[in-house]
């Protein structure tokens, strides 16, 4: 019995060395778990991390002819010829056949004043010349007369067959006669210079246009009293506003200190608030050789090359003076963005990160030449926010959030 208690308490030598063979082993396992485990967490703790803050830029549309404007300014519509028209004549008026865009030719009738008393004047001016006729008429039968019995005097005094004061007698009835034909003639003519004048009077009840053009402002109805040479109450001076739409140009007040980049006949590029995606081309048609002492400026006018019906006056516009003509190429769009939303990347491609939903999407795109502060780029449409200055820790699908600037 104690022999045998004895042998369970002898060390087992070769079991206590296999122990020690096995536990490094499990250590370094052990090791290897925990690693993978840590790398696991981080990986896990990049994609829980919070999105990234980043700035942005918007993809817009540019025009090559940035890069040869000389100079920017702003101004208005303005036609070169516009007129209110009025009456010469004073009265109230009946007829008007014009609204605001009604289109005129010159000379056409658009207005008419009440002429019932010029036309009365112009009635009884005609009148007068017929009665100034009619007696030139009996007047120079009369002449005939006398000029026959002053004949038979002159051949009847020879004889001594009439006395010598017949003879005067039938003489001073010829000079007579031949004054009172005068007088008639002379009486005709003033009858009919008072019918040009009463006629006169009656064409200026009549309002013509004074040229082609638009009507752009009605000042007076039917029924108004028109007065263009006095200021009475309840009276009108003005009928209508017209302009000549083809004489249409762009007015600018330019900095005195700038007007050395300015000169007649310089090629420009116009663009009106109203019609945003219009550009036209303009010429520098004027510069008036004045300076406006309180603004320091100098008025410059510009003509329309370009044509459009959508113009009207003070239409608000900008102008940009350029160096050279603009060819139809520089005045078509081209996409453009700040040059820091691309990036190089991955053996020279060119790379921008387009914004959608809360996440950068890796686009390739391709740049081009400079617009003023921006760049052409191929592969992204006007609209798209980019990622300004995106850097080397931002991947594609990442998470992102915009940055207050």
């Amino acid at each position: 019995m104690a022999d045998h208690d004895l042998s369970r308490l002898k060390i087992d030598r070769s079991a206590a060395a296999a122990g020690v063979r096995i536990r490094p082993r499990r250590r370094w396992l052990r090791y290897a778990v925990i690693a993978l485990v840590l790398l696991a967490l981080v990986g896990i703790g990049v994609r829980l991390a919070g999105p990234q803050a980043v700035q942005t830029a918007t993809v817009t549309s540019a025009y090559p002819t940035q890069n040869f404007t000389l100079l920017n300014a702003t101004g208005y519509v303005v036609p070169q010829r516009k007129a209110a028209v009025a009456s010469k004549a004073q009265g109230r008026l009946e007829w008007l056949g014009v609204l605001e865009g009604s289109r005129v030719k010159k000379d056409e009738i658009i207005a008419r004043l009440e002429s019932k008393d010029v036309a009365a004047s112009f009635a009884q001016a005609q009148a007068q010349i017929q009665v100034a006729q009619a007696s030139l008429a009996l007047q120079q039968a009369e002449l005939k007369d006398a000029e026959v019995n002053l004949r038979r005097s002159k051949i009847l005094i020879v004889p001594n067959a009439i006395s010598r004061t017949e003879y005067d007698a039938a003489a001073a009835r010829f000079d007579k006669a031949r004054a009172s034909v005068n007088s008639s003639r002379a009486s005709i003519a003033s009858a009919q210079a008072n019918a040009r004048v009463a006629e006169v009077a009656v064409e200026q009840t009549v309002v013509r246009a004074p040229f082609d053009g638009v009507v752009l402002i009605k000042h007076a109805n039917v029924g108004d009293n028109i007065t263009p040479f006095s200021a009475a109450a309840d009276t009108k001076g003005a009928i209508v506003t017209i302009a000549d739409m083809e004489t249409l140009e762009v007015e600018a007040d330019v900095a005195e200190s700038n007007i050395a980049k300015i000169r007649a006949g310089q090629p420009c590029e116009l663009l009106l608030d109203a019609l945003p995606g219009l550009r036209m081309a303009g010429q520098v048609s004027r510069i008036v050789p004045t300076v406006d002492r309180s603004k320091a400026t100098v008025l410059v006018k510009v003509r329309f090359v370009d044509r459009d019906a959508r113009v009207l006056p003070d239409m608000s516009a900008k102008i940009a003076f350029l160096s050279h003509a603009a060819s139809a190429k520089d005045r078509q769009p081209v996409v453009a963005v700040q040059p820091a939303a691309v990036v190089t990347r991955d053996g020279g491609r060119q790379l921008a990160y387009v914004v959608r939903d809360g996440r950068a999407h890796e686009v390739q795109v391709m740049t081009g030449d400079k617009l003023g502060e921006l760049v052409a780029v191929q592969g992204v449409k006007p609209g798209d926010v980019l990622v300004l200055s995106p850097g080397d820790k931002l991947s594609d699908g990442d998470r992102i959030t915009v940055a207050k600037p």
